[in-house]
């Protein structure tokens, strides 16, 4: 698969003009201020270009799932507020992304300067990419700058809908984001190794069944295991299953043994009665979790044997906690895995998501080799699926 060129934002020049930037701030919120400020920070490259050289720029993003309503909770004040602290300068949020106050307020914009659009999934039209809604957005504006990769494997109105109707290019977080997944994808350091894990196996399926042929092995934790778990005939109590996929892992397992390829799975889990801070824990064999206890955790042996596995690989890519990391009882494996990549020798990247905000979290995000914004589109680009937000941006 060759590499995708794309049209720079580099290459363009914004003085005067009005552009539109479409990033992707959607962050996590708590009262009513962010909570964090990695995707706000991953797009202020962008942002400093434009503004030196006096493009006059409205952010457009989501936040959260208001479903094509206007949710109060939901309002992108606080994110504009956080954004201007970080660029020190004073920031606008609109009360609209469309209509005669957006045009009114970019058009009166001095150079350099920007506001923030009101969140675009509070219309409809949005995520049915609707072609009037993406005039609407489009409208006040001379450029269309797409920086938000997390949103690039969906066809949405303010990725794909808007390029339609503006010369679009993509932003430095967007270069960066298709340069080093590309290498990944095409060119990998081995042994290439991924390591699930999350909630549920149906949300990983999808990785584990394209990138069995691609990859050397599969290091599996999380909530994602004890489906694996089930299929080779293991009691997993009361841990979160996909009963439904038990058959299909099944034959996944039997599959990659054909194909030499190791899953490795818990040897051992750290269990619970209930998911709390303050809860009871075990330590038990991942093959012989109690009836009425839940795995919430991989065990201390689980953690060794996977740090062993990414010390000898030359490419770990990690999409998802190893527990419910967010629960101080249930926090140890997710930890103990990052420390492991950080001190391997391997490239490590970060898919995104849940995972980012864990590294986040524990102040490692700096010691990887990248840490995507992606989440599901850096798994999707990763397996090779369309990313339909990248085509318009195709040099």
């Amino acid at each position: 698969m060759s590499a995708m060129r794309l049209r720079s934002v580099r290459d363009v020049d914004p003085r005067g003009k009005r552009v539109l930037l479409r990033a992707d701030l959607n962050v996590p919120l708590e009262k009513g201020r962010v909570a964090d400020e990695g995707r706000i920070r991953a797009v202020l490259p962008t942002l400093r270009l434009l503004r030196e050289r006096g493009a006059r720029v409205a952010v457009l993003s989501h936040l959260g799932r208001p479903d094509g309503t206007v949710v109060e909770e939901l309002r992108m004040g606080p994110v504009a507020r956080r954004l201007g602290e970080l660029l020190g300068a004073p920031v606008r949020a609109l009360r609209d992304c469309i209509g005669d106050e957006v045009g009114q307020a970019v058009a009166s914009l001095p150079p350099g300067e920007v506001v923030v659009l009101e969140n675009v999934r509070f219309h409809p039209g949005e995520e049915e990419n609707d072609p009037g809604f993406a005039r609407a957005l489009a409208q006040p504006f001379d450029l269309f700058v797409n920086d938000a990769f997390a949103t690039a494997h969906r066809a949405h109105a303010s990725t794909v809908g808007v390029a339609k109707f503006l010369p679009a290019y993509a932003g430095l977080l967007m270069e960066r984001e298709v340069e080093v997944l590309s290498s990944v994808r095409d060119s990998p350091r081995r042994p290439y190794l991924i390591l699930v894990g999350g909630k549920k196996a149906k949300d990983k399926l999808g990785v584990l069944t394209d990138l069995l042929p691609k990859v050397d092995g599969f290091l599996v934790g999380g909530g994602v295991a004890f489906t694996f778990l089930a299929a080779q005939g293991h009691a997993v109590g009361k841990s979160v299953l996909d009963q439904d996929l038990v058959p299909t892992l099944r034959d996944l397992l039997g599959k990659a043994r054909e194909l030499g390829k190791e899953i490795v799975l818990p040897e051992d889990v750290v269990v619970a009665r209930e998911l709390s801070p303050g809860a009871e824990t075990r330590v038990v064999s991942a093959r012989e979790i109690p009836a009425g206890w839940t795995g919430l955790d991989i065990g201390p042996r689980t953690r060794e044997r996977f740090a062993e596995a990414v010390q000898r690989a030359g490419t770990v890519v990690w999409t998802g906690p190893m527990g419910a990391f967010e629960h101080a009882p249930f926090a140890a494996g997710t930890e103990a895995v990052a420390r492991a990549l950080v001190a391997s020798p391997a490239f490590t990247v970060v898919g995104g998501g849940e995972t980012g905000e864990a590294v986040e979290r524990l102040g490692l995000a700096e010691k990887f080799g990248y840490v995507s914004t992606g989440g599901g589109a850096t798994l999707e680009f990763l397996r090779g699926k369309a990313m339909p937000a990248l085509e318009p941006l195709r040099a």
